[in-house]
């Protein structure tokens, strides 16, 4: 019997049924026409600072929607079905952009960043965006995915950092079978040096891409690249965080907190202006207090939930994830706590950036092969393998939700190996070029629209309008009560919040 094995016979019932999930799901707002959408962020979706389950990424066209926590992958699918409602009942004849990479995008200065107010706070996040902005263009940050959060009762800081672990050796096998990614809009890259070819005259590509949000056109830093963050343990993590997040970047300290004119060009100097700027497949987290930092949050009271970053938006489903999907997510997540997890080491941070970008932008390719030790494993032999170690998994997972659904997202997987012409990834370059003359903007406003049209066609109960329009409201009051409490100029707010000493414990 292996370890994982063993451990798998330990888990109790309430352990499994203990599990909880969240989903925080971002869609660019575009035109019918598919252009960016210009317009401020609509004031029936009430205040983007304060509503907890509306708001906005990095651009005010970007809007952010967040379930609670739930227990069941129906009642998590059925609130962001919900919330998905009640947006496209406010926002007219515009669509949510239901892929990762954008849509047709405007000069990158004209991309507006998200506004929340003039609260501290509210200034603050804008701030940071114009940060953001300045250091690797506003393009990039348009692209979109799904974050999926995820907690099991019981679990120390030490488990979750196994966790985490596996998770960056194994997710390869994410951005390979559910990557959909393989193209973008021409105006992305703009001005830009790519290695991307024509996929007609509407669309640039890789012929092997699963998820070019995940290779060196996504969430990419090439300062962020010289950071080799160890997840050995929390302490270790919290070190390496700790440096960037105090240490001054020179070519940032060449870009200066204020322009010549006084206006904020970022929050600080330092490598990462806050913790949120670290990229990243997967993150420890935890819920933070009222102006609390959270580095100091997780230091002080340790990791709550785990952050899965690296899923892309599915086209072909209306809420950009299918119920199949968040299956095999918590199948192979518990295969990522319960199998042997060794310490990282520098050699092999590095050999798992290289696997990503290889998955990324070849996972594909017939006899792909990935960095493992001293040995270059094909990327499909190390993903049956992985699959075939979530077999039991996924019966113990059914055991005690009742049916099929872990056990099928597992047999899909394995199906996925074998024939990757089914993948995600593969059906959008085959639509593109067999559907839509080669245009990826055609081909992403037409499901689009479609996906809007089908949520038109669903019921909306007086009930949960209500409720949205009570949100809203209450998210404003709540915003405009921030503002009225500020007593602190935001240069004073900004220091304090920033000063090294909120990073400790």
């Amino acid at each position: 019997m292996t370890s994982l094995q063993q451990r798998l016979l330990g888990l109790t019932p309430a352990d499994i049924q203990g599990i909880r999930r969240g989903i925080e799901k971002e869609s660019l707002r575009a035109l019918p026409g598919g252009r960016l959408a210009l317009t401020p962020h609509p004031q029936k979706l009430g205040s983007a600072l304060t509503h907890p389950h509306i708001t906005t990424d990095f651009s005010e066209s970007q809007l952010e929607l967040i379930t609670g926590v739930h227990a069941g992958v129906a009642s998590c699918l059925d609130e962001l079905t919900q919330i998905h409602q009640y947006v496209y009942r406010v926002i007219g004849d515009e669509l949510l952009w239901v892929a990762s990479m954008p849509c047709e995008l405007p000069a990158d200065e004209t991309i507006p960043i998200g506004r929340y107010g003039a609260s501290n706070v509210g200034r603050a996040k804008s701030v940071y965006r114009m940060g953001l902005g300045h250091r690797y263009g506003r393009r990039m940050q348009t692209i979109s995915g799904i974050h999926y959060n995820w907690s099991m009762p019981g679990l120390s800081n030490d488990d979750y950092f196994a966790l985490i672990r596996n998770f960056r050796r194994h997710s390869f096998l994410l951005l390979y079978l559910f990557g959909a990614s393989p193209a973008v809009c021409p105006s992305f890259v703009a001005g830009r040096e790519h290695r991307l070819v024509n996929l007609g005259s509407g669309s640039l590509h890789l012929p092997h891409a699963t998820s070019l949000r995940m290779g060196r056109l996504g969430y990419q830093s090439d300062a962020q690249a010289k950071l080799c963050v160890s997840y050995n343990n929390l302490d270790r993590y919290g070190e390496s965080l700790h440096d960037a997040l105090t240490r001054p970047h020179p070519p940032y300290e060449a870009l200066g907190v204020l322009n010549p004119g006084g206006e904020y060009n970022q929050l600080s100097t330092c490598l990462l202006q806050i913790e949120n700027e670290f990229y990243g497949t997967i993150r420890p987290k935890r819920v933070i207090r009222s102006g609390e930092r959270p580095l100091h949050a997780l230091r002080e009271r340790g990791v709550e939930y785990v952050e899965v970053r690296c899923m892309d938006l599915d086209p072909f489903e209306p809420v950009g994830i299918a119920a199949g999907t968040i299956a095999f997510l918590d199948t192979f997540l518990l295969h990522c706590l319960l199998a042997d997890s060794p310490p990282d080491t520098p050699r092999e941070i590095a050999a798992l950036a290289a696997n990503q970008h290889r998955a990324a932008e070849r996972g594909r390719e017939p006899d792909l092969r990935l960095e493992r030790g001293d040995d270059a494993v094909p990327l499909v032999e190390w993903g049956a393998q992985l699959v075939e170690e979530c077999i039991p998994i996924a019966a113990a997972l059914d055991a005690v939700s009742g049916g099929r659904a872990h056990r099928d997202a597992v047999a899909s997987a394995a199906l996925a190996l074998r024939h990757p012409q089914e993948l995600p990834s593969a059906r959008v370059l085959q639509a593109i070029a067999s559907e839509h003359a080669g245009s990826y903007t055609a081909f992403v406003r037409a499901r689009s629209e479609h996906i809007r049209q089908s949520f038109a066609r669903r019921p909306f109960p007086p009930d949960l309008q209500a409720r949205f329009e009570r949100l809203a409201q209450e998210s404003v009051d709540e915003q405009q009560r921030l503002e009225r409490s500020d007593t602190a100029p935001f240069e004073t707010f900004r220091q304090e919040y920033l000063s090294p000493q909120r990073l400790a414990v």
